[in-house]
């Protein structure tokens, strides 16, 4: 599993003409399959006189999942061309669509390549990219006599504080730590409790920063 992969900021759009034809590459953060062909389809709506939308995601952040679609422009010089540009910027859990309006002069499958891998590179830089770091959630038990010291120390010395719950035994307190920091936190943790608190790793997630 990696430990981190880029993803693009949020929706954005990109336009170009190329040779009389109007190219509009939309990108979007996705998780699933559905969610990047409910964004296909989405935009097919919004644009329904475009004569084409060719589409490409990558989902997973080892690229586990890679598909495109050509839509009608000759096979291979569209969806493929926009699904190599979204690898070889590493971009993960990505959806982009290009809608292009034709504007009547022939590019070439050459032309088409370099157009529809171009405008997503463009639209790449135009919306920016964000990089999440692969984490695991853990959760700390503390006395309640020691908890506020404890939860000040975890967010004065950076670590990501999630929920903190006070019951009638103690206090929990969620954080989520990278997973090379493991052994130096609970180094860290048992000297900051004098061996008190307990630390209980759970499942992994990813995050920005």
């Amino acid at each position: 599993m990696a430990d981190a992969y880029l993803t693009v900021a949020g929706e954005g759009v990109h336009e170009t003409e190329i040779n009389r034809s109007r190219f509009r590459c939309a990108l979007a953060p996705v998780a699933t399959e559905e969610e990047a062909l409910a964004f296909l389809a989405r935009v097919r709506a919004d644009h329904p006189t475009a004569t084409h939308h060719c589409h490409a995601y990558v989902i997973g952040a080892d690229a586990e999942i890679q598909k495109s679609g050509d839509d009608g422009e000759p096979g291979g010089t569209a969806g493929l061309p926009m699904l190599r540009m979204l690898l070889r910027r590493e971009v993960r859990y990505t959806v982009a669509v290009v809608t292009r309006w034709f504007g009547g002069t022939k590019l070439g499958a050459g032309g088409l390549i370099r157009a529809y891998g171009g405008v997503v590179g463009q639209a790449l830089d135009a919306v920016g990219t964000v990089t999440r770091r692969r984490l695991r959630l853990a959760t700390v038990a503390v006395s309640h006599q020691r908890a506020g010291r404890l939860e000040n120390e975890l967010r004065g010395t950076g670590h990501r504080v999630g929920e903190v719950v006070y019951g009638a035994r103690g206090v929990t307190i969620q954080v989520a730590l990278p997973e090379a920091d493991l052994d130096s936190f609970r180094a860290w943790l048992s000297t900051a409790t004098a061996g008190e608190a307990t630390l209980t790793l759970g499942e992994q997630t990813y995050a920005a920063g």
